[in-house]
């Protein structure tokens, strides 16, 4: 007997035993294979992490395969493990993200109107963050006023 982890078309992840591996193949290919969660013959199997017996077992039976539990594919997302440069770069980031909040003023959507005024001379200068559209900031740009974006990190929209 061989378990074998499975998921549908549909992401919905499942185990089920087969007698060996050509028998999924018969079975899948007859479509008597489902999905016990929505029913769907579209059934491939999933990646599995065979069980790896130690020096201290190898008298002992062989073991089935380890599966590890599948989960649905639509619910998946992109991941990245960081070195620790990268953490120290994100630190730093938030650091300056923090020094612009504490000691900045947050003028919010008039960020562009601000930013003139004070390029122009008709206000006193003074550091400022807000809001502005990719148009305003082009527009700043073309104006020659010096802005910078505040850098934000995932754990921030979180």
């Amino acid at each position: 007997m061989i378990r074998y982890a499975l998921a549908c078309d549909k992401g919905h992840g499942f185990d089920s035993w087969f007698a060996d591996s050509s028998a999924f193949d018969k079975q899948a290919k007859r479509g008597l294979v489902t999905c016990p969660h929505c029913g769907s013959a579209k059934v491939e199997k999933a990646i599995m992490a065979p069980r790896i017996s130690g020096a201290r077992k190898r008298g002992a039976a062989s073991q089935a395969a380890e599966v590890a539990p599948a989960a649905p594919l639509a619910d998946k997302a992109p991941v990245a493990m960081i070195s620790p440069q990268e953490q120290e770069f994100r630190a730093k980031l938030k650091e300056l993200r923090e020094h612009i909040v504490k000691n900045a003023d947050d003028v919010g959507q008039k960020f562009p109107e601000e930013a003139r005024k004070m390029h122009y001379g008709e206000t006193e200068h003074r550091s400022i963050y807000g809001v502005a559209s990719p148009e305003d900031a082009r527009e700043l740009a073309e104006e020659g006023i010096e802005f910078m974006p505040v850098p934000t990190l995932p754990d921030d929209r979180n």
